[in-house]
């Protein structure tokens, strides 16, 4: 018992637990440091602006080298064709979720709709026409990932429709995926590689001849 005539102290209350956004609040939080994912959300949001991609200002606004980012994302070109691959995909998968029927008509039906979607798709359009000549080497080079991913994803609509029945290529499967993804290009990109205009609706009647033919 407290003895007489001594106040009673009250019990000290505990100091709010402190957290690391009450930390960073305070500026006493070490930031974190980036990753390759931020370095990619980052520039597919500027590619979606319309900004062009500069490497030395992205790595400045991520805080890191410029040998750092080139060491995550390899170089502005493979950067760049990631980028407009996480665009292109949903296309592609929108696409072959909508269409109905088999066979060369609903692979050539998908292209002509993830054909129709580039070309409306503002970011691209603003891509090509800054520099059309860089633009299309990521678009459609050799060692472009646009490229390649298109090619394994035609692969693998392709062989859906094999296993299921409804197409029987003479040709293989990889050189068929090759030259439909090279052909789609010839007519998306007609402007830039020979000055003519864009031609969807060929381009998917073409692809449904090569595979009838097939």
């Amino acid at each position: 018992m407290p003895s007489k005539g001594r106040a009673t102290r009250p019990a000290r209350e505990a100091p709010p637990k402190t957290t690391r956004l009450s930390r960073a609040l305070a500026g006493a939080e070490t930031p974190v440091r980036a990753t390759p994912l931020d370095a990619f959300r980052l520039a597919r949001r500027k590619w979606l602006a319309g900004e062009r991609i500069d490497m030395g200002a992205l790595a400045d606004e991520l805080g890191v080298g410029r040998a750092t980012l080139f060491r995550w994302v390899g170089s502005r070109e493979l950067l760049l064709g990631e980028i407009i691959w996480s665009v292109q995909e949903p296309f592609i998968q929108r696409a072959r979720a909508e269409v109905q029927g088999n066979g060369p008509t609903a692979i050539a039906e998908v292209c002509e709709r993830v054909m129709r979607a580039a070309l409306s798709l503002p970011p691209l359009r603003t891509f090509i026409e800054r520099d059309p000549e860089y633009a299309l080497r990521v678009l459609t080079s050799k060692s472009s990932t646009v490229q390649s991913h298109n090619i394994e994803a035609m692969r693998a609509g392709l062989e859906e429709q094999v296993a299921a029945g409804h197409l029987r290529p003479r040709l293989p499967l990889d050189t068929l995926a090759f030259v439909i993804v090279r052909l789609s290009e010839a007519f998306v990109y007609a402007d830039v590689i020979s000055g003519r205009e864009p031609a969807v609706d060929q381009a998917a009647a073409a692809i449904r001849v090569l595979l009838e033919g097939n």
